[in-house]
């Protein structure tokens, strides 16, 4: 891995930014979607996606990056998660009937999102949000200037279990009217279980903690496991879109960033997705960043951001 290309600030971590402007962004039916928008877009307007069961404050310190760069950075919590409402009675439970309902959430936002000022215009996407980008490319969405995805989920990392049986057990969950139900359990009520579930996510105890100090101080946007419904849609889309010839249509300049040590998406999927995308730029970092890149220790976190912007000057001027 290369050294990075710069060093940023201290940076209150556990503070919104000054100037930005939180809000709420209405769907076409009618459902209010948190979103939060910072920075005066000198350089142009990005617009970031985040992952399952994210919320805005999880990413203010790469959203405040951005911004210093110049960009107007815009962000939200996907519908059913964050500061975004509940899709079930259980405030804890990831859920979505269908992933086209974010889909449709995505192109409605990104076409205010635009016409909102001038570009160029980039997306940056991470997890279930670098999946959900590209689907809604694939699908007709007008492509930005440039994108990048950051271990996006083009599979899941179903390990131990074959991917076959996963699917089989989330279909049976199904059809025995457990869909709205929580997948598995998240215990996080000892520290050695918190270390497990941080590993997975990042190397950072630090910028993990952040997270749990945003859950506890902002209980309404909390969220745990995803529903039985939301895990079969996610095997069925991923694989749905692995599938389809779109992706060899996909003009945008896209860089991907993933990692070998990804316990929660597939790396070999993210490769052979990459080579389908005509001109695509895959970068894959070794066992030294776990699943949120961005939220990692600082030599692959400014490496990384390095990567991005390094790529944005080349390709959004």
């Amino acid at each position: 891995m290369d050294s990075p290309l710069f060093t940023t600030p201290s940076f209150d971590r556990r503070a919104w930014p000054m100037g930005g402007r939180l809000d709420y962004w209405t769907a076409p039916d009618g459902w209010p979607v948190r979103r939060y928008q910072l920075g005066e877009g000198t350089r142009g307007r990005m617009l970031v996606l985040g992952g399952r069961g994210d919320m805005i404050e999880k990413y203010l310190e790469v959203i405040h990056h951005w911004a210093e760069r110049g960009w107007a950075v815009t962000t939200f919590d996907w519908r059913g998660q964050g500061g975004s409402g509940r899709l079930t009675d259980d405030p804890m439970t990831g859920h979505i009937g269908d992933f086209a309902d974010w889909i449709a959430d995505l192109k409605a936002l990104a076409a205010d999102w635009r016409a909102e000022g001038s570009g160029p215009y980039v997306m940056v996407a991470h997890s279930m949000g670098g999946h959900l980008l590209l689907r809604a490319l694939a699908e007709g969405m007008p492509s930005p200037d440039a994108a990048v995805t950051v271990a996006p989920m083009l599979d899941v990392h179903s390990a131990p279990l074959p991917r076959w049986f996963a699917v089989a057990l989330a279909r049976a969950m199904l059809c025995l009217g457990r869909g709205e139900r929580q997948a598995w359990t998240q215990k996080e009520g000892s520290e050695r279980q918190r270390r497990m579930r941080q590993r997975r996510l990042t190397h950072d105890p630090d910028r993990y903690a952040d997270e749990l100090w945003w859950r506890d101080h902002s209980r309404d946007i909390a969220l745990g496991p995803p529903s039985w419904t939301w895990v079969s849609q996610a095997l069925e889309s991923t694989r749905a879109l692995a599938e389809r010839d779109a992706l060899a249509r996909i003009a945008v300049p896209l860089l991907i960033l993933a990692t070998r040590g990804d316990q929660l998406v597939s790396t070999p999927a993210i490769r052979r997705v990459a080579a389908r995308i005509p001109g695509a730029r895959l970068h894959i970092y070794g066992r030294e960043a776990a699943h949120e890149i961005l939220r990692e220790l600082d030599p692959v976190r400014l490496d990384a951001l390095a990567r991005i912007d390094a790529f944005l000057d080349e390709v959004a001027a």
